[in-house]
């Protein structure tokens, strides 16, 4: 029944400079001559063919002397393959089986994007994979493919359309997105994440057209197990979940929520080097409170309202148990874009048993960190010298300030309570204070100081005299005129940070902060924004973004082995962020390194933080590399065509 391509055998020996995309096809013959299980890829039970993403067959079971390859030598076809169940004169309410075996070869090869490559096939590629006449005769390389491309994504006007280009060029080829996007990162990263992946999130039904990831919803309660069996692939290592409560400063998507673990994983491949097949975007759909999801037609998750408490808390208890069962005690669970109620008691629960980060809380925090320990290299002083006023006081408002009172008691080996009080927090109500404390949620109640109640942001710029300005509270324009120039009255220098994404909810623009205050701030957002001239100087504003650190860090835990997420491997991360900006970027006003380098940035981070870890002992690969460098790049993934035999 199936017959395998004479150019098709199994071959193990790893011939440097070439692989087999491995393929078979399933000659189509009637349902009585067929004698393999249809069941999925990787399926490990009798009758079935294990798969690996590695392009090797690694398992046929057989049982008695039935092969589940057995040919039915009795059975012709003429007149053309004909369809295995009869699909092609079924009628509609006849049921069929969804059944085809068919990896990387010919017609299938050109859909599966994880080999395809496109006009790049060789000829001697195109006679050994059957794709003659598949295929225009030219052969072009994947440096004009990238070009080619490039060209296609500049012509479109709308940011949506470019986002839409790039997931369609995701599907269809995997490695030349990858080229694309590694090679053009700093055009391409506001186009595949924020501010762009907003907007995606918010249309996300009606542009939804191939499912990625995994989608866990209360239906697949009591069997999250067998649904992360369902996934292709099996070593996994990073997976980025969310259940889409608080996207970006979007708020309640539901389901929708996927594009953000989509477009975190992108990244840690592309900036970071992680495999692709190592990657698992999940969404756990648990309901929305957003009504205007509910009564669209469009909307691909439940309609219902959000289960809470006990409900909620088993469905995730059953995953992250499942994840750790599925793929081991080393697999990194990042949480993305939870509400503050779930996020930093999910952060607390797990942070002892799995290997988990959230990137809101701690990669936000590490990464505003690191422009702030480099940004006291224009200002002077140590960070323990400066007064922080932030205004939000969510996930990223307090993770950000429990970081930096790390970092000043580690400087100064003063109490993390008294490195605290360098510390304030404007929330909804005005500032934090200690007469709130009995009505603050539990990770305010830290930040709760000695002073009289102010209500106002001005009045607490004028009230604190801080010598750096925070802004997390998703709100935008909230950095108001009078509240920059109140800055800049009281500092030479201030530092002004508007870090809420997408651009829209940004406290202020990058123009609005250099025109306020004279061209003195030094100034970083959430989102791009593009360089600004006053009074003839050109200011380039820098990017506090994630993506700084997130994919070096992610590198970092899985070359060490990391069983554990520690304090101190965020301080590292932050430090080696810090030390990569140069004199030449100073004098530009960056506080951050371009990401045209981000590459080699991460492996820095990796590096540093894989030191942290052996240094705590919460690696397991030994022994230690001895340059953690060099050995962050030969693990990164490389989006290059490799030739097939």
């Amino acid at each position: 029944m199936i017959s395998l391509h004479k150019s098709c055998f199994l071959n193990n020996t790893g011939i440097s400079g070439s692989s087999s995309p491995f393929s078979y096809k399933l000659k189509k013959l009637p349902p009585a001559s067929l004698k393999v299980a249809a069941l999925g890829p990787n399926r490990d039970r009798n009758n079935s063919v294990v798969i690996e993403n590695s392009n090797t067959l690694k398992e046929i079971r057989e049982e008695g002397t039935s092969s589940v390859a057995d040919v039915n030598s009795n059975s012709t076809v003429t007149g053309g393959d004909r369809d295995v169940y009869y699909d092609d004169a079924a009628t509609e309410d006849q049921l069929v089986t969804p059944w085809s075996i068919s990896v990387a070869s010919g017609y299938s090869l050109l859909r599966d994007p994880h080999h395809n490559k496109g006009l790049a096939f060789t000829e001697k590629e195109r006679d050994a994979h059957y794709l003659r006449g598949l295929l225009p005769p030219t052969v072009i390389s994947q440096e004009l493919q990238v070009k080619k491309m490039m060209r296609s994504i500049r012509q479109y006007q709308v940011p949506l359309q470019k986002y839409m280009a790039m997931m369609d060029l995701q599907e269809t080829n995997e490695r030349l997105f990858y080229k694309l996007l590694i090679d053009n990162v700093e055009e391409l990263l506001p186009v595949v994440y924020t501010p762009t992946v907003g907007e995606a999130c918010q249309k996300y039904g009606s542009i939804f057209r191939r499912p990625q990831g995994l989608f866990i919803s209360l239906k697949e309660k009591g069997k999250i197990h067998e649904v992360l069996r369902n996934w292709p692939q099996k070593n996994i290592q990073v997976i980025v979940v969310t259940d889409g409560e608080r996207i970006l400063g979007l708020g309640d998507l539901g389901c929708q929520g996927m594009g953000i673990p989509i477009g975190k994983l992108s990244l840690y491949t592309a900036l970071g080097g992680v495999r692709p097949s190592a990657c698992l975007p999940v969404t756990i759909d648990v309901g929305t409170n957003n009504e205007q999801l509910l009564n669209d037609e469009f909307y691909i998750g439940l309609r219902q309202r959000r289960a809470t408490g006990q409900e909620y808390a088993e469905l995730m208890h059953e995953f992250m148990t499942a994840v750790k069962q599925t793929y081991g005690e080393k697999v990194l669970i990042q949480f993305e874009d939870f509400a503050n109620h779930n996020a930093f008691d999910l952060l607390a629960k797990y942070g002892t048993t799995h290997l988990v980060f959230n990137d809101d809380i701690q990669g936000t925090a590490s990464v505003v960190l690191a422009g702030l320990v480099a940004a006291l290299k224009v200002v002077g002083g140590t960070l323990a010298d400066h007064r922080f006023l932030f205004l939000g006081a969510g996930e990223a408002g307090t993770g950000i300030a429990e970081l930096i009172a790390l970092e000043i008691s580690k400087q100064t080996n003063m109490p993390l309570d008294e490195a605290r009080k360098k510390i304030w927090l404007v929330d909804s109500k005005g500032l934090i204070v200690k007469s709130r404390i009995d009505s603050l949620q539990h990770f305010k109640k830290p930040w709760a100081h000695d002073h009289e109640p102010i209500k106002k942001l001005v009045d607490a710029v004028n009230g604190i005299k801080p010598t750096v300005l925070i802004g997390t509270s998703g709100v935008g324009r909230t950095f108001t005129k009078e509240v920059v120039e109140s800055m800049a009255a009281l500092n030479d220098k201030p530092i002004i940070f508007s870090l809420s994404n997408p651009t829209s909810q940004s406290e202020c623009t990058a123009e609005e902060a250099y025109t306020w205050s004279q061209g003195r701030a030094i100034f970083a957002s959430g989102s791009p924004f593009d360089p600004v001239e006053y009074e003839g100087r050109l200011f380039v504003p820098g990017q506090a973004n994630n993506a700084y650190i997130f994919p070096g860090f992610g590198l970092g835990l899985i070359m060490s082995g990391a069983i554990r997420v520690h304090d101190d491997m965020l301080l590292a991360a932050s430090e080696a962020l810090a030390a990569q900006v140069t004199p030449e970027n100073f004098d530009k006003g960056l506080i951050y390194p371009p990401f045209k380098n981000i590459r080699k940035i991460s492996a820095h981070i990796a590096a540093n933080v894989a030191a942290k870890a052996y240094e705590l002992g919460l690696a397991t690969r030994m022994p230690q590399p001895k340059d953690l460098v060099k050995y962050a790049e030969s693990c990164m993934y490389s989006p290059g065509y490799r030739s097939y035999r």
